[in-house]
């Protein structure tokens, strides 16, 4: 059984048989090639786009008798089918778009990691009464567990269903790129902030090393400059009268992780600067 012809904003909430089964007589040379050979087309059912509200649709029988005996042989009799009685209910809905989200635990083999998550569409269009509607945020996939990967996943998954409600599209395809993590050292000068105009700060050493782990495929695109290791004039008043301070990064780029700092801590002076008046 098909059913053709369904707008995008309906949903069946009771579905038609996925088949029938008929009982027939004839000769026992034409059953047996009934049985062997011969393969029977679907039944289709062409939707009633008159409908626009909530209904109840049943089948005219005579429609899909026409369909079967036109597929058997001229000497064959139909007997029975069954289901004898074929109906299906259907409602209407608004619509809204949502994002795609993954469900599930992915594990990259050691050394390895996930680079992004990217769904094609990475928005679908939900259909479902208003009181389901207002409840949905978005769109999550099936369930997928997947370890050991290193290399990138192009898969084509289905959308989790949600009672009452209807995705569209309803398949989509998604790829994970994945990467190889390894290590990058850089420089990177401790700067002060909001200091009065007659201050200046002094750290000894002047720069410190970072050294953070970062995909391969990034690995030329973080540089330096990326990161931030700015301290506030009042966040010095606040240690104290201490001349050490440890080193906190305010700003670190996307794609680097893992941070380390070296040396961890910095000495300081706030110095007097010359103002020169005009």
């Amino acid at each position: 059984m098909r059913l053709r012809g369904v707008p995008d904003n309906v949903m069946l909430t009771t579905e038609p048989p996925a088949e029938i089964k008929i009982k027939v007589k004839d000769k026992g040379t034409v059953l047996l090639n009934y049985m062997l050979g011969k393969s029977f087309l679907p039944i289709t059912l062409n939707f009633p786009l008159s409908k626009t509200t909530s209904s109840r649709v049943k089948v005219n029988w005579a429609d899909i008798e026409k369909q079967v005996t036109g597929q058997l042989g001229a000497s064959t009799r139909l007997l029975a089918v069954n289901p004898d009685t074929l109906e299906y209910y259907f409602s209407t809905g608004k619509s809204k778009k949502v994002p795609v989200r993954l469900i599930g635990k992915l594990t990259p083999a050691r050394q390895y990691y996930i680079a992004d998550t990217l769904f094609s569409p990475d928005s679908v269009l939900v259909y479902a009464p208003p009181f389901i509607l207002d409840t949905l945020t978005a769109a999550y996939t099936q369930r997928l567990n997947l370890t050991g990967m290193t290399d990138t996943l192009i898969h084509h998954i289905s959308l989790s269903k949600v009672k009452g409600a209807k995705f569209v599209p309803d398949q989509l395809n998604m790829v994970l790129p994945i990467d190889l993590y390894t290590e990058k050292t850089v420089e990177v000068p401790v700067r002060g902030i909001n200091f009065p105009a007659d201050k200046v700060l002094r750290t000894f050493p002047s720069k410190v090393q970072l050294t953070f782990q970062v995909g391969v495929s990034r690995f030329k695109s973080i540089n330096a400059d990326d990161f931030v290791l700015n301290v506030s004039y009042e966040e010095l008043l606040h240690l104290g009268g201490k001349d050490k301070y440890a080193v906190k990064i305010k700003s670190v780029p996307r794609g680097a992780s893992h941070v380390r700092i070296y040396p961890p801590a910095v000495d300081f002076l706030i110095e007097q600067a010359t103002v020169y008046e005009y």
